[in-house]
C-alpha cells in the first residue's frame, strides 16, 4: 500500500489510552460504538484519535477481527480527507467495502460493519458521481440497507441516521424523485426524517449538521436554505474533540467561506 499522507495538524491531540477511555462516550457520540474489551484494539483507537490514521490502520489489522471496525475507519477518514490520487481513494473505498461486508457476514449483529459497508460504497459513488455509480448498478440499494440494518442495529446510530438521509437526498436529486423511490427505494420524507434524527441523537457533529445542511437543501430546495446555512454555521463553529473530528470542522469552514 501506498505511503498515506500525515494529518495536516498532527500532535494536536496527544491522547494516550486512559484518555481514550475516560472520553469514549463523547469520542463515539455519533457512532455509539462499544468500548473495547481488547487493550490492542483500545490502542489503536487512541492512534485514530491523534490523527495517526496510517498507523491505526496497521495497529487494528494486527489486533485481528475486533480491530477490523477501527482499520476501516482509519481508512475512511483518510480516503475521504488526506488521499489525493483518484484511484488509490477508490482502491481504498473498495478495500474497506470489501472488508466490511467480510465482516458483517461474520459477524451480523455488528452495526459496525454494516455502516461501514455503506460508507465506503456512498463515498465510491460520491467521488465517480451519484448519477454514473447508480447507472452502473454500484451501491444502490447495497447501500440503503446498509445504513438501514445498521440503525436497526443500534438506533443510537446518529452518523448511520445522517448518511441515510443523505443517501435518500443524493439519489432523488440525481434521478428524480420518481425514479429514486421506485428504482432505489428513496423518498423525501424519510430523507428529512433521517437527517433530523441523526441531528437529534448528536447536535455537535460538524459533520452531521454539514451533511444535514447539503441534504436539506437537496431535498427541500430554497424553503431550507436558511436553515441550512444556519446548520454550515454551526458545523464550522464546533470544537474538535479530536484529530478526525478537526478534519470534519476544517471542512465545514471551508465549505461556508467557499459558498
Amino acid at each position: 500500500m501506498a505511503v498515506w499522507a500525515a494529518h495536516p495538524r498532527l500532535g494536536d491531540f496527544e491522547f494516550d489510552d486512559e484518555a481514550v477511555r475516560r472520553l469514549w462516550p463523547r469520542l463515539h457520540a455519533g457512532d455509539a460504538e462499544p468500548l473495547p474489551a481488547q487493550p490492542a484494539v483500545l490502542h489503536a483507537w487512541t492512534l485514530y484519535h491523534r490523527g495517526e490514521f496510517r498507523r491505526a490502520y496497521d495497529a487494528g489489522l494486527a489486533a485481528g477481527p475486533a480491530g477490523t471496525t477501527v482499520a476501516n475507519r482509519a481508512a475512511c477518514i483518510h480516503a475521504t480527507y488526506l488521499e489525493q490520487d483518484e484511484r488509490a481513494q477508490l482502491a481504498l473505498f473498495q478495500e474497506v467495502a470489501a472488508r466490511a461486508a467480510e465482516q458483517a457476514g461474520r459477524e451480523p449483529g455488528n452495526a459496525a460493519a454494516h455502516y461501514l459497508l455503506g460508507y465506503a460504497l456512498g463515498r465510491h459513488a460520491q467521488a465517480v458521481s451519484v448519477a454514473r455509480a447508480l447507472a452502473q448498478g454500484l451501491g444502490g440499494g447495497r447501500v440503503r440497507v446498509a445504513f438501514e440494518t445498521a440503525i436497526r442495529l443500534r438506533p443510537q446510530h446518529a452518523d448511520a441516521h445522517i448518511a441515510l438521509g443523505t443517501f435518500h437526498a443524493e439519489v432523488i436529486d440525481k434521478v428524480g424523485a420518481l425514479v429514486a423511490g421506485m428504482t432505489f427505494g428513496a423518498s423525501r420524507a424519510q430523507g428529512e426524517a433521517m437527517l433530523r434524527e441523526g441531528l437529534r441523537l448528536h447536535p455537535h457533529s460538524a459533520i452531521g449538521l454539514l451533511e444535514a445542511a447539503k441534504g436539506l437543501l437537496m431535498l427541500c430546495g430554497e424553503a431550507a436554505a436558511d436553515e441550512a446555512n444556519a446548520l454550515s454555521e454551526r458545523a464550522a463553529a464546533v470544537q474538535p474533540l479530536d484529530a478526525a473530528q478537526q478534519l470534519d470542522v476544517a471542512l465545514a469552514q471551508f465549505e461556508l467561506q467557499d459558498g
